[in-house]
């Protein structure tokens, strides 16, 4: 939690130090009181608001008793609190998490994903997903997206705060500002995630017991999420980096604008878990596999 609040203290003290290059002291007024608001939306709202872009309907024990039963095993070894259930009705084989905190928390498959893989594999990827809630990567992520986004909005309307005057870099700075701000809070942001996936990687390993499990799903994802379309992700790119995997297979980058690290490494990294001792810790939480 104070990592989190780290980061938002940080992220904002960005989004105000840009508001005061493109127009002085009122973009830096202008820019806290948008950062403020987006903040206080994206903490209590941000999941809701997601979880309905993409279609995603509730299951409980009785619609879907297999996944609940699954995740509620896994939830237990984790040491969270049950997630609430969604499943997307796309085809392409993803899976997101979202929520504030571990009590407020959901984890979403789509059915292209229950449909694709084996059981074993739908563990790992629930397990990551699970690894997200538990280090509270939901709210990181949300919240830098979120400031990420205040910082375009910000650009976008910057020739309209004030006059030459209340410009500090002047007309030609502020031009280059509005390009170069919202690519930087980007970069911010996909490099946040990138980290997160490799962590919710080795955690999500520990989580259902096997490496392998996690590693043989990255690996069909990375395949199938590149061949089959997700059009309510493409229609709202801006939650891509909540995915497992990148849904938007149009637009996929790698290097400094990919928001998840290549599957083929988070691949050879889990490998190297699997052929590791696993610490004392993570090989009591391992035992046993997901079902007992």
């Amino acid at each position: 939690m104070v990592r989190t609040f780290m980061l938002m203290a940080a992220m904002t003290a960005f989004v105000g130090f840009i508001g005061l290059l493109l127009a002085g002291e009122a973009g830096l007024i202008i820019a806290l009181a948008i950062a403020a608001g987006m903040n206080f939306f994206a903490y209590w709202n941000s999941d809701k608001a997601i979880l309905r872009m993409h279609g995603a309907r509730p299951v409980d024990q009785g619609s879907a008793p297999e996944l609940w039963e699954m995740t509620a095993s896994m939830a237990r070894r984790a040491g969270i609190p049950m997630p609430a259930l969604y499943i997307i009705e796309t085809e392409q084989p993803n899976a997101f998490a979202t929520g504030r905190n571990p009590q407020n928390a959901a984890v979403a498959v789509t059915r292209g994903l229950l449909r694709h893989m084996s059981r074993e594999e739908v563990a790992g990827v629930v397990a990551h997903e699970l690894a997200h809630i538990k280090n509270r990567d939901t709210l990181t992520m949300t919240i830098t997206a979120t400031l990420a986004g205040a910082v375009s909005m910000l650009a976008n309307f910057a020739m309209f705060f004030g006059g030459d005057r209340d410009r500090p870099l002047g007309m030609i700075g502020t031009i280059a500002m509005m390009i170069l701000a919202p690519l930087a809070a980007a970069m911010v942001q996909m490099a946040i995630s990138r980290v997160r996936e490799y962590e919710a990687d080795a955690e999500g390993a520990a989580i259902c017991g096997n490496p392998e499990w996690l590693a043989s799903a990255l690996n069909k994802l990375g395949v199938l999420s590149g061949r089959i379309d997700n059009i309510a992700a493409e229609r709202n790119p801006a939650t891509a980096h909540m995915f497992i995997v990148n849904p938007l297979h149009m637009q996929v980058v790698d290097g400094l604008f990919a928001t998840h690290p290549p599957v083929e490494k988070r691949i050879a990294e889990l490998r190297k878990l699997g052929r590791a001792p696993m610490r004392p810790a993570r090989r009591r939480q391992a035992r046993g596999g997901p079902w007992g």
